[in-house]
């Protein structure tokens, strides 16, 4: 049910779809709850007059005598605040230790080794005590990787996601770990796909794709050997295509047997699936795949509260991804703003009119007159993600 609200009836809870009338040009990025008074005042601030709102959608503040950041069953746990892109070495260091041990879990399965679980915990175990002190530096490294290896930096983006995810939602570490390590290993099936189907630069045929969707029972059979593996862990390579409607694969399960392991894991999947670059296709920018993951929600095919906890936990924009300025300058995300999310921590580096690299500044959106026009590529401006990566470190 929608209504048209004034700014001063608005309250936080309210789910606002559209803005309904303003005297500026003001763009909402997209429908979200209102989660501070914050965020009614910087509206008002922009010349917005009145909003179209959900009421079906909005969260009944009083009645649950919680505030919006509070209101599921369970502990969400603070996000830094600093700056991260002068501090990726750490970051880099273990995704790249990461890949290494990806890489060796992959040559024991095309040798027909038995796979080693204990390097597997370990990097996992590191990367959670990392993401425990600062989850936006490994989520910047998943966002400016080469992405030229996706079925050896795939499960680890996908391992570092959940990590995040499920530390964001307050699960203990133990579980996390497990979690973390099914991720891992979530893909190991797909040695077993033929190359010619697996890198396939095009749609695959319906045979093709059938024998592709296989690549989950060879994942099942070969991590349910592991000894000391985890129920937790096992699930999640299990259930990481299983939708709520029964149409997943390979089990075509219906929700209520997926449980809340199976419905992360799938988020954060297709998430990451969405926003690499494929032998087939670029990937999409962070508010594009929200969209799709939204709109697959809509669909009953993924958990919609699981969803919005998801894009809240990784920010609207998160932190390493590009975005275009209406002062017509590139940026990357540098931190987030917990009380005002469309208007994150950036620094600016490119100036888009005159095409040329530029002195950096660092910008808090949430106190500068500035604003995100959008998300952008690096490849929409035919820059390379790493040279700009490097440019904004020799800046320092």
């Amino acid at each position: 049910m929608i209504t048209i609200k004034k700014i001063s009836e608005l309250s936080v809870g309210h789910y606002v779809v559209a803005i309904a009338e303003q005297t500026g040009q003001f763009t909402l990025t997209q429908p979200d709850y209102i989660k501070s008074k914050l965020v009614i005042r910087n509206l008002s601030k922009k010349g917005v007059l009145s909003v179209k709102v959900d009421i079906s959608k909005s969260l009944d503040i009083k009645k649950n005598n919680q505030n919006v950041e509070t209101a599921v069953d369970y502990p969400i746990a603070p996000f830094p605040q600093t700056p991260v892109i002068r501090d990726l070495n750490k970051a880099r260091k273990l995704f790249n230790e990461s890949k290494e041990i990806q890489q060796q879990v992959i040559t024991d399965v095309q040798n027909g080794r038995q796979l080693d679980l204990r390097p597997v915990a370990n990097i996992t175990g590191e990367t959670m005590e990392a993401i425990m002190k600062d989850p936006d530096a490994l989520a910047c490294v998943i966002n400016i990787r080469e992405k030229d290896a996706y079925l050896l930096e795939h499960s680890i983006s996908v391992s570092v996601l959940i990590t995040i995810f499920a530390r964001y939602l307050g699960f203990k570490k133990k579980i996390i770990h497990q979690l973390a390590i099914g991720a891992f290993l979530h893909d190991v099936g797909k040695i077993k796909i033929p190359d010619n189907v697996l890198n396939k630069p095009a749609k695959l045929s319906h045979d093709e794709f059938e024998l592709m969707k296989t690549h989950v029972n060879h994942s099942i059979k070969i991590v349910k050997n592991l000894p000391g593996i985890s129920n937790a862990a096992l699930s999640v390579v299990a259930l990481h295509h299983e939708k709520l409607t029964g149409n997943g694969y390979p089990l075509q399960l219906n929700a209520e047997k997926i449980s809340r392991y199976g419905r992360m894991i799938t988020i954060c999947d297709i998430f990451d699936a969405l926003t690499a670059d494929r032998v087939y296709k670029e990937g999409y920018c962070h508010v594009k795949a929200f969209s799709i993951l939204r709109k697959l929600a809509q669909q009953n095919e993924l958990d919609r509260p699981l969803v919005d906890q998801f894009i809240k936990c990784m920010g609207i924009y998160p932190v390493g991804t590009l975005v275009e300025l209406n002062s017509h300058r590139l940026a990357i995300v540098d931190g987030r703003n917990q009380e005002d999310p469309i208007r994150p921590k950036v620094r600016s580096f490119y100036n888009v009119e005159h095409q040329h690299y530029m002195m950096t500044e660092d910008i808090d959106l949430a106190v500068n007159e500035d604003y995100i026009v959008k998300g952008v590529r690096a490849d929409d401006f035919n820059l390379d993600m790493n040279k700009i990566v490097e440019f904004l470190l020799m800046e320092g």
